[in-house]
């Protein structure tokens, strides 16, 4: 084995290198901002693993690529040759992690940007709080509609983009066959007394009923946001918990999140994942402080506590 101290190993880990066990190399962690990369940058991408590493790539399910097989030696110019074509390892610690978005912006059943809302993000909290130590890592995902398909409900912040329909009754028509009715996946809408009606508790808001009523009954809908809080997967797994708001603004999200990370960093417990904050404060006192603007304003103050 190569002669490489603990110190060293636990240095360069946070630089995106996780050493491979029983092995001689690391594994060099790129970070994409939003998941995607444009071809020069895969072409970079692939020269560096066969320059610097084994030549082979693993796709993390965070969307990082990991080249492996890099030995100690070649992690400087590593990352020295990435960096001419704007790309970073790094994504490990108790800190931000890389944000995950699914294909959203350009999926048929996407209701928001998530490609360009992690972009946000990661430019915003990834890069911005770089230097901030928190309790233990910190995973967010952007899910473009209720498939969930990157599992925001997972993710310490979650936010799943929402169409809440807008349901005109007064044209609804009653129709024996309600075109609506049939399509709805969360069998939210039902006839009722000769007229459709929506059940708010079980529309997951789709958005698939709009514009498929003959009538013109539902022509559009209000896009918004739905907001996790406290979700984990793995050995502990805990779903998060929905803030009781669809919003409509997304910088009131980001906002939002960034009070998240303010809660996080002054009432986590070290080495406390924040489900786990989370239930040992209670929901309703996280809630109520995440949807106020003290924590912003005391931002500096939160910010630089060790």
């Amino acid at each position: 084995m190569i002669n490489i101290t603990q110190e060293e190993v636990k240095r360069v880990k946070a630089q995106g290198f996780l050493f491979n066990r029983n092995q001689d190399f690391f594994s060099a962690r790129v970070i994409t901002k939003n998941g995607v990369v444009n071809a020069q940058q895969m072409q970079a991408i692939t020269q560096a693993a066969e320059k610097f590493g084994n030549g082979h790539m693993a796709f993390t399910s965070r969307l990082t690529v990991e080249i492996q097989g890099v030995p100690y030696e070649n992690i400087q110019p590593l990352q020295d040759f990435l960096a001419q074509y704007g790309l970073k390892t790094g994504g490990t610690g108790a800190k931000v992690r890389p944000v995950v978005a699914c294909k959203g912006t350009v999926c048929v059943y996407g209701k928001i940007d998530t490609q360009g809302i992690a972009k946000e993000i990661h430019e915003r909290f990834f890069e911005g709080y770089s230097k901030v130590a928190l309790p233990h890592k910190f995973k967010i995902a952007v899910g473009g509609c209720p498939n969930n398909c990157v599992k925001p409900d997972l993710n310490d912040f979650g936010i799943v983009g929402q169409c809440v329909p807008n349901f005109q009754e007064e044209i609804c028509r009653g129709c024996k066959k309600c075109a609506i009715e049939t399509l709805c996946p969360a069998k939210a809408a039902k006839l009722e007394n000769g007229k459709m009606h929506i059940n708010s508790e079980t529309c997951f808001h789709c958005g698939r009923c709009v514009g498929k009523c003959p009538f013109k009954a539902i022509e559009d809908g209000t896009i918004g946001y739905k907001v996790y809080i406290g979700g984990r997967w793995g050995k502990f797994t805990r779903h998060g918990t929905p803030i009781n708001k669809i919003f409509t603004n997304k910088e009131e999200v980001l906002d939002l999140l960034e009070k998240t990370i303010l809660y996080y960093k002054e009432n986590g417990q070290k080495g406390e994942r924040l489900a786990t904050m989370v239930d040992r404060i209670g929901i309703e006192e996280v809630e109520r402080a995440l949807l106020g603007d003290a924590l912003l304003r005391r931002k500096e103050e939160i910010l630089s506590k060790e």
